[in-house]
């Protein structure tokens, strides 16, 4: 993976960038059927990057017969798996020639810290891609043990014209968790970007088209989610839809499946994952930078940010000195500098979400232990909040910025229902030096992902997906992920002596 640059050669790289604008459908940018456009912004300097096409329900009927004309006549689905393979392995050799052209893109339209996208995001994307199309010629079917007077094929066919709806996050890397699958599955796709980051969505699906994935099997379509996410859901055309946002928009998608075909849908929603560390933890230095990079990676903007930090009562007060240690690594500005490791909010309504939780805490009288500025633009500095009760909106709900939320307990029980009590089940981490503990720990936390003595979601090996309403209906990652797009079908054959 390329080197990171300098913050001039990446401001220079951002001034000669030339912006995707339009819809990806059929093999083609095109501009939205009403001509409509809305604007993009550099969320840290609020100037306006682009203005982008804004598709509609007249664009996804559009999108959705391309996809479903590719998927009949078997451009892409019938090709033979070792041809589907050296393609997107071409399509991941693309994304990494355009690597710093990604990552810069990526950094302006969302927000994030340039190291994050040149350092993880990008890198991790383009290794899906290959991952995914490594396992295309390795997933066997079956057959059923039938006797002598039958033979049971049990094989997988794609399961047709998939929508993929992405969060603003993690643009590149939740769009290649969803394409890979699919497109290795042999399924045609709608890709629908968040509104607030479209930009590399539109590239990729151009570098796609260009590594030789056939017209019609990669679309992407800009805009709102009532304009594009609804009508996609509800299209009678689709086969299935993957969602990885919001719990409440999730919610809608399932109604979308009821009130049309029953399309699959698979749902990765949100997350309040506890950080539990035990008295008997070994090297508070390490777990609070553990504790630190689970909060505060990605500016708390990530659906499995250690957000609760659930710690003994004993071992409070050194585990947050060593906090605030921690922190002073955490410099925050200018996202293209590669210094900087917090960069802005995705957007000004979310900005004025997260500052809200933060004058609770004053409303709670909660004590700020670190951080807790917000008054430069749209960027709000990595805040501790000690004192927080398991009532409190800080220790319920997502805020989805840099908080960390401090609460204590005195015994094991009282940690694992701490950690038990939240509506979602994504994620968590256990912190301790005792291997009974470790275990009890991990399989008694209801969450999809549970990691001892660090901080992580596992590899692209590993499925990632939630308990509660953290999930529904499947997994992102690893070859489980390749079940959710593909239907399961038996062909009993009659073979009489």
């Amino acid at each position: 993976m390329a080197d990171l640059l300098s913050a001039q050669e990446y401001a220079a790289l951002a001034a000669r960038l030339t912006l995707p604008t339009e819809a990806f459908i059929d093999g083609a940018f095109q501009p939205s059927v009403s001509g409509a456009t809305f604007a993009t912004t550099n969320p840290a300097t609020n100037e306006v990057l682009a203005h982008i096409a804004a598709c509609n329900a007249a664009d996804v009927d559009r999108a959705v017969a391309s996809a479903r004309a590719a998927y009949r006549d078997g451009r892409w689905r019938k090709l033979p798996p070792s041809q589907r393979k050296s393609i997107l392995l071409k399509f991941a050799d693309l994304l990494e020639a355009n690597a710093h052209e990604l990552a810069t893109m990526e950094s302006l339209d969302s927000g994030k810290p340039i190291r994050e996208c040149q350092n993880t995001d990008v890198p991790e994307t383009i290794h899906t891609i290959r991952w995914h199309a490594e396992l295309i010629d390795k997933i066997y079917d079956s057959t059923a043990p039938v006797g002598s007077g039958a033979l049971s094929l049990v094989v997988r066919e794609p399961i047709g014209v998939v929508g993929l709806v992405l969060p603003w996050n993690f643009p590149l890397l939740m769009l290649a968790w969803k394409i890979g699958p699919s497109l290795a599955a042999g399924c045609s796709i709608v890709v629908k970007p968040a509104k607030e980051t479209t930009l590399t969505a539109l590239r990729v699906a151009e570098l796609a088209h260009e590594a030789g994935v056939p017209a019609g099997v990669f679309n992407v379509l800009p805009g709102g989610g009532q304009e594009v996410g609804e009508p996609l859901g509800l299209h009678m055309d689709v086969d299935m839809v993957s969602f990885t946002g919001s719990t409440a928009t999730g919610r809608r998608f399932l109604h979308y499946a009821a009130e049309s075909n029953l399309k699959r849908i698979v749902l990765e929603c949100g997350g309040k994952n506890p950080a539990v560390v035990l008295k008997d933890a070994d090297d508070l230095d390490t777990v609070a930078q553990h504790v630190v990079n689970g909060a505060f990676w990605n500016m708390g903007e990530n659906c499995s940010a250690s957000s609760r930090l659930i710690v003994h009562a004993d071992i409070k007060d050194a585990l947050l000195e060593r906090i605030g240690v921690q922190m002073r690594e955490w410099k925050m500005g200018d996202p293209l500098d590669p210094e900087h490791r917090i960069g802005a909010m995705v957007s000004q309504s979310h900005f004025e979400k997260v500052r809200s939780y933060l004058v609770q805490a004053q409303t709670e009288q909660l004590r700020v232990a670190f951080g807790g500025d917000t008054e430069r633009g749209i960027f709000v500095e990595p805040t501790v909040v000690d004192g927080v009760s398991s009532t409190s909106r800080l220790f319920q709900e997502e805020i989805f910025g840099p908080v960390l939320a401090v609460t204590t307990f005195t015994d094991l029980d009282e940690a694992i229902a701490l950690a038990n009590d939240s509506v979602y089940g994504l994620a968590a981490s256990v912190y301790t030096s005792n291997l009974n503990h470790a275990i009890r720990l991990s399989r008694e936390i209801r969450a999809g992902v549970v990691t001892v003595n660090c901080f992580g979601e596992g590899d692209i090996t590993t499925p990632f997906g939630g308990y509660k309403e953290s999930g529904f209906g499947g997994r992102d990652k690893s070859i489980w992920a390749h079940d959710q797009y593909t239907e399961i079908k038996t062909i009993w054959i009659d073979t009489p002596a």
